[in-house]
C-alpha cells in the first residue's frame, strides 16, 4: 500500500459562513412559524368553547318565564362557576354584545341590569370627561400666545449715549450686533461674554454716517451695513470689509443706466435663500439688488412709480420669506410689490396704504409668506394679504413713532406681531406692543425704558427679544424655561476681576523694515530715574530732546530714518546771521586790501589805470586855474 505524497494529503475544510447563516435563519423562522400556529388554534379552541357556554345559557332564559328566567340565571351562574373556574364577574355571562373593556369588569362598584340587552353604554365617563378637561385646558393654553412670550427676564447691553438704529442677530443666534447714531457698529458674543455685558469688538465701518440698518445674510458669515452714504457695505464675521458698493453718477437722468445708488441709503435686506444676494433702497428713487462677487455694478434695479408715472422715494424694502417677492414701502404712502425677476411692473400696488409724506419704517412678511405687516409714519400698523391686495385686513393706530427705522416683526409661531411705541424725552416710557394676528387685538405690552423703542427683533431659535432704544440701550428678554442659550449662556457667568497691568512707559512701533543700526535698547522701567530727574532743577526744566533714530510716537526723527528728518537736518535749517551786515563785510576789508584774491585781480586786465590827481592846497588851486575862473570868483 502506497503512502501519499505531500501534494496527495487531505484537502482542508471549507466552511461557508453565509450558507450556515442562512440555514440557521430559516430553522429560527419555520420555528417560530410552528408556535404560531399553535398558539392560534388554542386561542381559537378557547373561542369556541366559550360560545358553546354563551349559547347553553342563553337557550333556557329565552324560553321560560322571569322567574324561571332568574332560577336559570342563578343555576347557570353555579355550572359556569363551577366548571370554568374563573374569578370573573356574574354578568359575563348573560350579556349580549361586545365582552366589556378589562378596567370596567375589575371595578367593583359597577354593576350592569342584568336585564339590558343591546349595546353596552361608553365605558369610563368620568374619566373620559376628565381627560377632555384636560385637553380643553392644554388647547386653552396652546391657543393663549401671551403665555408664549418670553419676558420673565431681561440684560441691558450699553452701546452708547446715542439712538441704537439697526440690530442684528445671525442665524444661529451666537452674536448680536448693534449700530447707531455715535457711528459706531459693535459686537456682542453671548458665550464668551461674563455678567459684565462688555461688547468685544466696536468700529465705526462708515466714519461719520448714522448706521441705519444691519442683517447677518443667511449663512451668518456677512453682515450688510447700511449707513446714511450711498454705498453700502458688506464686513464679515469680526468686522473687516468683504465689499463696498460703487457709487453712482448724479448727472444721469436715468437712474437704471448708473451702476449704484447717487444718494442717501435707507436700509438693506439680504435675500433668504440665494448666498451673496442682497438689496438696498435709497434716496434717488430706486432699489437696487446687489451681488457681493460683483461690486462694481448692481444686479438690477427697481423703480417706483406713482400713478401718474413720477419718482416716488422708497423708504424700505425687504424681500419675501421665499425671496420671490420684493416690497418696498414709499414716500406717497403706497406699497408697491414686485417680482424679483420683473423689474419693469409692480406685481402689487396699493396706493394710499399709509398717509402721504409720511415715512413708513418697516414692512415685513409673516413666516408663512402670505401676510404683510406695514409700520407706518402715521402711527400706525397695518396687516395686508398679499392673496387680497386691495385692503387692510387689519389697522391699528395710537402707536407714535418718531424715527424713520421703527421696526415691526413676527413671532416665531406667527400668531403675535410686535412692534415699538416712541416718546418724547421726560413724558413716560416706550412700550413694546403685542398684537394678536388673528383678531388684530392688543394682548399685552412691555414697559422698556423711559425713551423710545425703536428697534425689536424675535429669534426664532433662540425664542429671545432684541430691543434697541434711543438712549443707547439694547435689551435682550428671555425666559429661562422657554428660551435657548443666547442671554442664557452669560448671565450664570461672574465678572471677571479686571488685572492690574503694568504700565510702560512708551508705546514701540514696531517696523518690520527698521535695521539693527536704528534700532534702539530695550526699554526697562524707568520710574526711579524720573523721580530723580524730577528733583534735578536742571533736567526738571530741561525740554525734551530730540529724537534719535528714525522717530517714535509720531514724532519725526532727526536724521537717518527719512528723507523728511534728511531735508529737516541738512537742507531746510535757518542759517540766517542776526549781526550788522556793515560790520561784517569791513571784517575782511584789510585782509582783501592786503591780499587781493576775489575783486581785484578779476578786473586787473580790463580795468583803466587809475588817473586821479594829487591834492593840492588851496593856493596852488587858485594859482592853476584858469583866468576865466579867477574873474568870475
Amino acid at each position: 500500500m502506497e503512502r501519499p505524497g505531500p501534494s496527495e494529503g487531505k484537502k482542508a475544510r471549507t466552511f461557508d459562513l453565509e450558507a450556515m447563516f442562512e440555514q440557521t435563519r430559516r430553522t429560527a423562522v419555520e420555528r417560530s412559524r410552528k408556535t404560531l400556529e399553535a398558539r392560534e388554534k388554542e386561542e381559537e379552541m378557547n373561542r369556541e368553547k366559550e360560545l358553546r357556554r354563551q349559547n347553553e345559557d342563553i337557550e333556557p332564559t329565552s324560553s321560560g318565564s322571569n322567574v324561571v328566567r332568574d332560577c336559570s340565571k342563578s343555576s347557570s351562574r353555579d355550572t359556569s362557576s363551577s366548571e370554568s373556574g374563573e374569578s370573573s364577574g356574574s354578568s359575563d355571562d348573560e350579556l349580549i354584545g361586545p365582552p366589556l373593556p378589562l378596567k370596567m369588569m375589575k371595578e367593583p362598584g359597577n354593576h350592569i341590569e342584568e336585564d339590558i340587552v343591546g349595546p353596552l353604554p361608553p365605558p369610563l365617563y368620568e374619566d373620559a370627561e376628565d381627560d377632555d378637561d384636560d385637553d380643553d385646558g392644554d388647547s386653552e393654553e396652546e391657543e393663549n400666545p401671551v403665555q408664549k412670550i418670553p419676558d420673565s427676564h431681561e440684560i441691558t447691553l450699553k452701546h452708547g449715549t446715542k439712538t441704537v438704529s439697526a440690530l442684528g442677530l445671525d442665524p444661529s443666534g451666537a452674536r448680536l450686533v448693534t449700530g447707531g447714531y455715535d457711528y459706531d457698529v459693535k459686537f456682542w458674543d453671548f458665550a464668551g461674554m461674563d455678567a459684565s455685558f462688555k461688547a468685544f469688538r466696536s468700529l465705526q465701518p462708515c466714519e461719520c454716517h448714522q448706521i441705519k440698518s444691519l442683517q447677518y445674510s443667511n449663512t451668518g458669515d456677512m453682515i450688510l451695513v447700511v449707513s446714511g452714504s450711498s454705498q453700502a457695505k458688506v464686513i464679515d464675521r469680526d468686522g473687516f470689509e468683504v465689499m463696498e458698493c460703487i457709487k453712482g453718477d448724479q448727472y444721469i437722468v436715468d437712474m437704471a443706466n448708473t451702476k449704484g445708488h447717487t444718494a442717501m441709503l435707507h436700509t438693506g435686506s439680504w435675500h433668504p435663500k440665494i448666498k451673496g444676494e442682497f438689496m438696498t433702497c435709497s434716496n434717488d428713487a430706486t432699489v437696487r439688488t446687489w451681488e457681493v462677487e460683483n461690486p462694481r455694478k448692481q444686479r438690477s434695479v427697481f423703480k417706483p412709480r406713482t400713478v401718474q408715472g413720477k419718482k416716488v422715494i422708497p423708504t424700505t424694502c425687504t424681500y419675501s420669506r421665499d425671496g420671490n417677492l420684493i416690497a418696498a414701502a414709499c414716500q406717497n404712502g403706497s406699497i408697491q410689490i414686485w417680482d424679483r425677476n420683473l423689474t419693469v411692473h409692480p406685481k402689487f400696488h396699493y396706493k394710499q396704504a399709509h398717509d402721504p409724506g409720511t415715512d413708513t419704517s418697516c414692512v415685513t412678511f409673516s413666516y408663512d409668506g402670505n401676510v404683510l405687516a406695514s409700520r407706518g409714519g402715521d402711527d400706525t400698523l397695518k396687516l395686508w394679504d398679499i392673496r387680497q391686495f386691495n385692503k387692510p385686513l387689519f389697522s391699528a393706530s395710537g402707536l407714535p413713532t418718531m424715527f424713520p427705522m421703527t421696526d415691526c416683526c413676527f413671532s416665531p409661531d406667527d400668531k403675535l406681531v410686535v412692534t415699538g411705541t416712541s416718546v418724547q424725552r421726560g413724558c413716560g416710557s416706550g412700550k413694546l406692543v403685542f398684537f394678536e394676528r388673528r383678531t388684530f387685538q392688543r394682548v399685552y405690552e412691555i414697559d422698556i425704558t423711559d425713551a423710545s423703542v425703536v428697534r425689536c427683533l424675535w429669534h426664532p431659535k433662540l425664542n429671545q427679544i432684541m430691543v434697541g432704544t434711543g438712549n443707547g440701550l439694547a435689551k435682550v428678554y428671555y425666559d429661562p424655561n422657554k428660551s435657548q442659550r443666547g442671554a442664557k449662556l452669560c448671565v450664570v457667568k461672574t465678572q471677571r476681576k479686571a488685572k492690574q497691568a503694568e504700565t510702560l512707559t512708551q508705546d514701540y512701533i514696531i517696523t518690520p523694515h527698521a535695521l539693527p543700526m536704528f534700532r534702539e535698547p530695550r526699554q526697562r522701567s524707568t520710574r526711579k530715574q524720573l523721580e530723580k530727574d524730577r528733583l534735578d532743577p536742571l533736567k526738571s526744566h530741561k525740554p525734551e530732546p530730540p529724537v534719535a533714530g528714525p522717530g517714535r510716537g509720531g514724532r519725526v526723527g532727526t536724521h537717518g530714518g527719512t528723507l523728511s528728518s534728511y531735508i529737516v537736518k541738512n537742507i531746510a535749517l535757518d542759517k540766517t546771521d542776526d549781526s550788522n551786515p556793515r560790520e561784517a563785510i569791513l571784517r575782511h576789508a584789510k585782509a582783501a586790501e592786503d591780499n587781493p584774491y576775489w575783486v581785484s585781480p578779476a578786473y586787473s586786465k580790463t580795468q583803466p589805470k587809475t588817473m586821479f590827481a594829487q591834492v593840492e592846497s588851496d593856493d596852488e588851486e587858485t594859482k592853476n586855474e584858469p583866468e576865466w575862473k579867477k574873474r568870475k570868483i
